[in-house]
Order: structure tokens, then C-alpha cells, then sequence
């Protein structure tokens, strides 16, 4: 598929099947995402994918253990204006709506929250994280390459959902795979594998903003 293609079909999929992701296709869209912009070509990214055993490990001890307080870091602060806030009750309504869960029940969507956890069923996932010295620009580029990643998976059939809430176990992840706490910061995982082409929640109709509503064109 071409670039334009990708951008439109990747999407936050919630609901994988359990087909094994090869690894000569992770290790091919890794070394082409390599190429991704960098300032001043620090390459500040960092990951390691974890599947199989492993991966259910990590789970199991996530789920039998409470999040981090602190957080390493915090994601929702523009929650206070008023547009962002909008944003985020529009599609958390379309989404819980789509997989028929009401507002009031809280039991549905505190489940389908913890599901983060095991990262909707992806049978792999990319763990994030950086050196602390990194600042502002360099987490800029840690983001065009996790974006550089998605869209890559897309062109090769492959689906994908970025993952800020599993920073609220960053200390716990650090040490199963053996990064220290001390010189890196977790930023986040990207769960990776095939969508459930069927499951609602892969499929409810998102909005983004015109780009009119953020965009100026001068001198044109």
C-alpha cells in the first residue's frame, strides 16, 4: 500500500487475533524505521519486543501488581482545555458505544480498561523507552519513529495501538527486561499483530479536527 493508504488505515486496533508476528517482518520495518527523522542524529529511541513467553510474564506480573505511583510520567494534563477534553469524551463515547457499554457501568469499562494490561491481545509488543538526558526535541523524535513504525506495520498487512498506560508499570517493565531505572525513562508499548477484522471496537467511526481548524496557509 502506498503512504496515504497507511495514514488512513492505521488506527488504535483493541482486539487482536493470536497469530505469531514473524520476525523477519519485525526485524524488516525496524531496520527501515531506523531512517526516521532525528535531530542532530541522536536517535535517542530505544525498544525491545518481547512475544511468546516472555510477553506472558510480564503480563502476569503486571496484572498482579498496582500501578506506579508516581507515574513516570504524566500524558493527560491537556485534559484541563476545554477542546481536548471535548476530543477525548468524543471518541471514549464512540468507542464504549460501539462495544455496547453504557456510561453508567462502571464494571464493563473498568474491565475493558485493564485490558491495557495485556495489550488487547497482541501477541507482540514494543516496549519504548530513553535515555533521561533526552529532552523536549529528542522525545519528538522517539514519536516520528514509533509513528514511522505504525505506518511501516501497515504496509505489511499489520496492525497496531500505541500504549501510554503502560508507563504506569515503567519500574516493573524496566527491570523484567533489564533496563535501569536509574539512566532511562519508559515511554510506552505498541501492541502489534492482526486485527479482529470484525470486533466493533476496531471499527467505530473516528473524527479529527479540519484542517482548517489548525492548519494556516500564508503567501499562498
Amino acid at each position: 500500500m502506498d503512504v496515504a493508504e497507511a495514514v488512513l488505515t492505521r488506527r488504535s486496533i483493541r482486539a487482536f487475533k493470536d497469530t505469531p508476528v514473524p520476525l523477519d517482518v519485525l526485524r524488516r520495518v525496524l531496520d527501515t524505521a531506523r531512517w526516521a527523522p532525528s535531530g542532530c542524529n541522536f536517535q535517542p529511541w530505544e525498544a525491545t519486543i518481547v512475544t511468546g513467553e516472555p510477553l506472558k510474564d510480564l503480563r502476569a506480573k503486571m496484572m498482579a501488581t498496582p500501578p506506579q505511583d508516581p507515574r513516570e510520567y504524566s500524558w493527560d494534563d491537556p485534559e484541563v482545555i476545554p477542546e481536548c477534553k471535548a476530543r477525548l469524551h468524543g471518541v471514549g463515547k464512540a468507542m464504549y458505544s460501539a462495544m455496547g457499554i453504557g456510561r453508567a457501568d462502571t464494571e464493563a469499562r473498568t474491565k475493558f480498561m485493564a485490558s491495557n494490561i495485556s495489550s488487547f491481545g497482541a501477541p507482540a509488543v514494543l516496549l519504548c523507552y530513553f535515555d533521561r538526558r533526552m529532552g523536549p526535541p529528542q522525545w519528538s523524535d522517539v514519536g516520528m519513529w514509533l509513528q514511522t513504525i505504525m505506518l511501516l506495520l501497515r504496509g505489511e498487512g499489520l496492525d497496531s495501538c500505541p500504549q501510554e498506560a503502560l508507563s504506569l508499570y515503567a519500574k516493573l517493565i524496566k527491570d523484567f527486561i533489564g533496563v535501569s531505572d536509574e539512566t532511562h525513562i519508559f515511554f510506552c508499548g505498541i501492541a502489534i499483530g492482526y486485527r479482529e477484522e470484525e470486533a466493533p471496537v476496531n471499527n467505530f467511526a473516528r473524527e479529527r479536527e479540519p484542517i482548517d481548524g489548525n492548519v494556516r496557509f500564508l503567501g499562498f
